[in-house]
């Protein structure tokens, strides 16, 4: 009896069942298709260099899966509020008819386990056909061979996503019967004409509170936006906590202004179903205050967080070719009492071990570079000392550093290995060259003045007015923090620092350039532990490869693309369900006035476009004020990110908007409908 009960009331409600159905089935899609990567088809061809990584990628997808499940969990639950709510005089009816509460209790049990059981099915057999979408993805990413591709099911991520959603359940459930329990008949009985306490706030108040709010929230801005070079952690941590309270209070002021506001511009509020249209929205927005700041807050997460993802996913694999140009790099130092580095003749220790650079290399330049004690980079800011720590307070006691340098023979050997422009300079001129965007603006603002500098008793002067974009060793980011580039008259010996070398390999094929890989990596450890052998105090080597490079990027791409993707679809999934739910709940409540309205004549169509407007100021609302955050959220992601890549956001942030688009769009066409839907209930 309770089955067919149960049964009859979904059918009866599936418009009301909509968007919490639609919430279970891409949660659990989503959640599936995220923890089966670990056994989908792709993986089973992919690299020995890829598969200790993956390893580390799964392990970090279940850490977020707990965090992702929570999440849900507390969706599932605040979505089955809206549902009991709308259903409050059905459960007194079943009272009045004599039905005990836990019989009411085992009928939501019943529907709650249908449900459940639906949405597992669809999301499960969505997830797996999506799985099979994302083996391409996870292919084109770690560059696997897809040519003995198989569909695949992962028993796994079945069971895991079963046991995740069913604890989600079973909390549903108990805290249905506890609500259940707790009613009373009256008050179900009269939960159509009750609605919830507005309180009028004074506009006066509301004006104070908005413009302090703005204008703190303005300063956050400037702190993240355009003084990046003086935020550490703690100012950080102080901006995030100001505009989250800004945000909050903002909402607050707004909700007590937007009606006022409205009501001052009188041929807008009297215009059509205006008037109405407003003070439904003005309600809403003062009775969700804290549910907008906190879908602002998640939207702003989301998007800086796919877009962030997308940044360097897009530009690791092109910064591979940009910036390390030869196959192979190695360096070799020796270091003082005071760790100082010290040079270590690399071919010396190569010759010791029995083998010669040429062995592994066609071609390649084997250089080092050079510090005096008295040349630091306080000596080259010189007098603009003052001037420079004020306006860089973080970094101004960082810069006391000897500054690298180059002989200018040495960089043209490079820049013809890396195909690139050579330099010229006149036996009284140097250069500077970095790729690290912080370090390059502070050359620029100091060139601007062109300075001197000595280097081993030599005066120069600047060649060029701006810093030469450009590097001497081979690195998969744009790091390279300065450079001083002199003639090769300007140096002494004496000075002579870290040994290096680039080469690129004597091979044609993939095969041949695997085992000339292995060779030199091979041989450097070799000449490594000689050189090791040699010393008495300290030493420091390493090498790195393109291939290994490419590797790294590979690795470091999908690892924020897998956790972004997925972080963000649940943001926005959450972001949207909370705001439909919230719109459809007040659409329930507010059916008899529309009722009303038909009764003074309004047409259909101007109760649609109410609708309508009313849906669309809720959703636009946080999205707004979101956006408004992340474009400075990303100035700041952006500065943080030169570290580590270098390129534009535009083509990401573009991305990210259509992801954006497609599920909070949706969410919003669905609570259209089903809004539009629980209004015309009542014709």
């Amino acid at each position: 009896m309770l089955f067919k009960i149960s049964l009859s009331n979904i059918r009866k409600s599936l418009k009301d069942y909509a968007v919490y159905f639609f919430t279970l089935v891409v949660g659990v899609a989503v959640f599936y298709v995220f923890n089966a990567i670990e056994t989908q088809t792709a993986f089973l061809s992919v690299s020995e260099d890829h598969r200790e990584f993956i390893k580390f990628l799964v392990q970090a997808i279940s850490a977020v899966s707990v965090f992702v499940a929570i999440v849900l969990g507390l969706l599932i639950v605040y979505a089955s509020r809206f549902l009991m709510k709308r259903r409050n005089k059905e459960f007194a009816l079943y009272m009045m008819l004599g039905m005990s509460k836990w019989k009411i209790s085992a009928l939501l049990l019943c529907e709650t386990v249908m449900i459940g059981i639906g949405s597992l099915f669809v999301g499960l057999l969505i997830g797996v056909g999506l799985s099979q979408v994302m083996s391409a993805v996870v292919a084109n990413l770690f560059e696997a061979d897809m040519t003995e591709f198989k569909f695949t099911v992962s028993g796994s991520s079945i069971a895991k996503t079963i046991i995740y959603f069913s604890i989600m359940y079973a909390v549903v459930i108990i805290r249905s019967g506890i609500v259940i329990g707790k009613c009373r008949l009256i008050t179900l009985m009269q939960s159509g004409r009750r609605s919830e306490k507005i309180t009028m706030k004074n506009p006066w108040l509301c004006v104070i509170v908005f413009l302090i709010s703005a204008a703190v929230l303005g300063y956050a801005y400037y702190m993240v936006g355009w003084n990046q070079m003086d935020l550490g952690p703690k100012k950080i941590l102080a901006a995030i906590i100001m505009g989250a309270v800004s945000t909050f209070f903002i909402f607050w002021s707004v909700a007590g202004m937007l009606l006022r506001v409205i009501m001052s511009v009188k041929g807008l509020y009297h215009r059509g179903l205006n008037s109405f249209t407003f003070r439904q929205i003005s309600s809403k927005v003062n009775t969700t205050v804290a549910s907008m700041t906190v879908i602002c807050l998640m939207l702003f997460v989301t998007i800086c967080t796919l877009s962030s993802a997308f940044v360097i996913r897009n530009n690791m694999n092109r910064q591979v070719e940009e910036f390390f140009p030869v196959d192979f790099y190695g360096e070799m130092t020796l270091l003082d009492e005071n760790d100082n580095p010290h040079y270590a003749d690399i071919v010396k220790y190569y010759e010791g071990a029995g083998f010669s650079l040429s062995d592994d290399f066609k071609e390649y330049h084997e250089f080092h570079t050079y510090f005096d004690p008295d040349f630091t980079m306080f000596n080259f800011i010189g007098d603009r000392m003052d001037e420079f720590t004020s306006e860089n307070q973080s970094v101004g006691v960082m810069m006391d550093y000897q500054n690298e340098i180059i002989k200018l023979s040495d960089y043209n050997a490079l820049m013809k290995l890396y195909d690139k422009k050579p330099m010229e300079l006149s036996e009284d001129e140097y250069a500077i060259t970095a790729t690290f965007s912080g370090m390059v603006s502070v050359y620029d603002w100091l060139l601007a003045d062109k300075p001197e500098i000595t280097v081993f008793g030599n005066t120069l002067k600047p060649r060029f007015d701006k810093t030469c974009y450009g590097y001497i060793t081979p690195e998969m980011q744009p790091i390279t923090t300065g450079v001083f580039v002199v003639p090769d008259s300007a140096v002494d010996e004496s000075g002579a620092g870290t040994a290096m070398y680039v080469g690129n390999y004597n091979a044609k094929d993939k095969n041949e350039i695997a085992a000339a890989e292995k060779a030199a990596r091979e041989h450097f450890d070799t000449a490594r532990s000689d050189m090791l052998r040699d010393v008495h105090l300290g030493a420091h080597s390493y090498y790195n490869t393109k291939i290994q490079a490419a590797n790294d990027a590979i690795d470091l791409g999908a690892l924020v693309t897998f956790l972004g993707l997925y972080i963000g679809f649940i943001f926005l999934v959450s972001c949207g369900a909370i705001l439909a739910l919230k719109e459809l709940s007040e659409s329930s409540d507010s059916a008899s006035r529309y009722t009303m309205l038909r009764k003074l004549g309004v047409e259909e169509k101007e109760i649609t476009g109410s609708v309508f407007t009313q849906s669309a100021i809720f959703f636009a609302l946080p999205l707004l004020l979101a956006c408004l955050h992340s474009y400075f959220g990303m100035r700041l992601a952006k500065f943080m990110l030169s570290m580590l890549v270098s390129g534009g956001i535009f083509k990401s942030m573009l991305f990210t908007a259509g992801v954006v688009v497609l599920i909070y769009g949706g969410y919003f066409l669905l609570t259209f409908i089903g809004s539009r839907a629980i209004v015309r209930e009542q014709k």
